[in-house]
């Protein structure tokens, strides 16, 4: 045995990082791609792998259940929907401004990632992923002067755009997007009426 063999050089070391890297990025991309031309429940870790050109080992190595694999790729969008909300409510503008636009924004995201959303639960988790919608509806409503409980209609927005009651509404009801967010609008509109 040559003892260079037991050293590995910088390259060497880098080089797996970078293929597992592309392999990680092909295997996102060939899962939107699928999840988008047949939907998500139809589309098996199988399909991904064989499609991707790799081994179940590498997709499994990745990700290691369908839930994980749509976490991965709502990452990204989550993200984008932090930094338009941030951006947003540093702007002058009203408190009841701001969570309107909020209200609006938050159920656009969940009708445009239904199924990703809907795949990705996880009832084990200790706190729900999207808590922080319900601090900011919170927060927002803080700054209203409302003489009413404002805990209670934080709760109750929040739970207006949580996943499964807009899969309710937008699949099973039947409602229209624009449907949704005239309700959410007379929604907070009570609770601005509410005395101050």
């Amino acid at each position: 045995m040559d003892d260079n063999s037991l050293f590995f050089t910088p390259s060497q070391e880098r080089q797996p990082r970078a293929d597992a890297t592309r392999n990680r990025e092909l295997l996102l991309a060939t899962a939107h791609a699928l999840f988008k031309r047949d939907g998500v429940a139809r589309v098996t870790m199988s399909a991904i792998a064989e499609a991707a050109g790799v081994g179940k080992g590498t997709l499994y190595r990745h990700f290691a259940d369908k839930r994980a694999l749509c976490f991965a790729l709502l990452d990204s969008e989550m993200h984008a929907l932090q930094v338009r909300v941030f951006d947003h409510l540093r702007r002058p503008l009203a408190p009841e401004e701001k969570l309107r636009w909020f209200l609006q924004e938050v159920a656009q995201h969940v009708h445009e990632h239904l199924d990703l959303l809907l795949a990705g639960q996880d009832s084990t988790l200790p706190q729900h992923p999207h808590a922080w919608w319900r601090q900011t509806i919170r927060g927002l409503l803080a700054q209203i002067p409302l003489q009413s409980d404002v805990e209670y209609w934080a709760d109750t927005l929040y739970l207006m755009l949580e996943v499964n009651t807009l899969c309710y509404q937008l699949r099973l009801r039947g409602y229209t997007l624009a449907r949704v967010c005239a309700g959410l609008n007379t929604l907070l509109d009570g609770v601005l009426a509410c005395p101050r």
